[in-house]
């Protein structure tokens, strides 16, 4: 229940990854699967380091605001049952789905999030492609947590726990995982969350379990006649560092530089979902989908009148 505890599931879990990613890349030499690519590799590092170094900074910061809140906390639970554990995971794994629903709906966030999604490879290493400035802001949805009663060390440890069981679900190698793909997030599910298909886009937010996207209606299950293509459209100009690290960022000044803007459009292009535009002309996730389910159910009805 303090610092100890997440040094414990990181110290477990680094040799365990190092383990499965070895595997991973002598299959896919082996098996000729193309499932990594030098520079896409140093790439989700250099993510990595640049994320970690981020939250080292801010940890003392962070914990400090969360346990700002739990000193006014509702309740005071007994850290020391098992049940206690089970529903702090829980809420914990909540609040992530929301985080991550905030991550693909504001603009902002998603500019953080994208350099998550911005690789047209996917693999165990994918899972360390770190939204690089997330620290800056990610203990504000664990808060709320703390304020009902859980303490902002358990909550860490079982994000941390979440966090390994999330990294493995980056992967093209398993396939399906029968009954389980009813609970938890499967790779099955996350290749989805990844695909940049007009039908997959924003689902699966999830990171452990897959019931928080069927209750609040973002589950997609993988399509086999809809293969999964993975990274962001439009493609980026390049892959280099500073254009992955900042190509939204990029976007969004660009957007804010043009004339006779309100302050609300402004806010708009920041704040609101990718793809707004002040003119109407833009497009979101949103409106894609419905174009996308339109034409499916037109071309649905067409064949039903044809074998009528």
């Amino acid at each position: 229940m303090s610092e100890n505890g997440l040094e414990s599931v990181y110290a477990w879990a680094i040799p365990v990854h190092a383990v499965v990613i070895l595997a991973e890349m002598i299959y896919s030499s082996v098996a000729q699967a193309h499932l990594y690519s030098r520079k896409d590799l140093f790439t989700n590092i250099y993510l990595a380091l640049m994320n970690f170094s981020l939250d080292l900074v801010m940890k003392a910061f962070a914990m400090g605001v969360m346990f700002f809140f739990y000193s006014f906390r509702l309740f005071d639970f007994d850290m020391g049952t098992w049940y206690y554990w089970v529903l702090c995971f829980l809420v914990t794994d909540l609040a992530y789905y929301f985080h991550h629903l905030v991550d693909h709906k504001s603009r902002a966030f998603w500019a953080v999030h994208i350099t998550h999604h911005n690789s047209e490879y996917f693999n165990l290493t994918t899972g360390f492609r770190s939204p690089v400035f997330q620290p800056l802001y990610r203990y504000l949805f664990f808060s709320p947590l703390a304020f009902l009663g859980f303490n902002p060390w358990t909550i860490m440890v079982c994000y941390a726990v979440g966090q390994v069981y999330g990294t493995w679900v980056h992967t093209q190698t398993v396939k399906k995982m029968g009954f389980l793909e009813y609970i938890l997030v499967t790779p099955s599910h996350h290749r989805v969350h990844h695909g940049c298909n007009i039908k997959y886009l924003d689902r699966n937010m999830g990171m452990v379990f897959i019931f928080w996207d069927k209750i609040f209606g973002t589950f997609e299950p993988e399509d086999p006649k809809v293969p999964v293509k993975f990274g962001i459209y439009p493609k980026m100009p390049d892959d280099g560092p500073i254009t992955t690290l900042l190509y939204e960022w990029q976007k969004i000044a660009k957007d804010l530089k043009q004339p006779n803007l309100t302050m609300k459009d402004r806010f708009n292009y920041i704040f609101n979902s990718p793809g707004w535009r002040h003119d109407g002309k833009g497009k979101t996730v949103k409106d894609y989908q419905r174009e996308y389910w339109a034409k499916k159910n037109r071309k649905k009805e067409k064949i039903q009148e044809k074998s009528a």
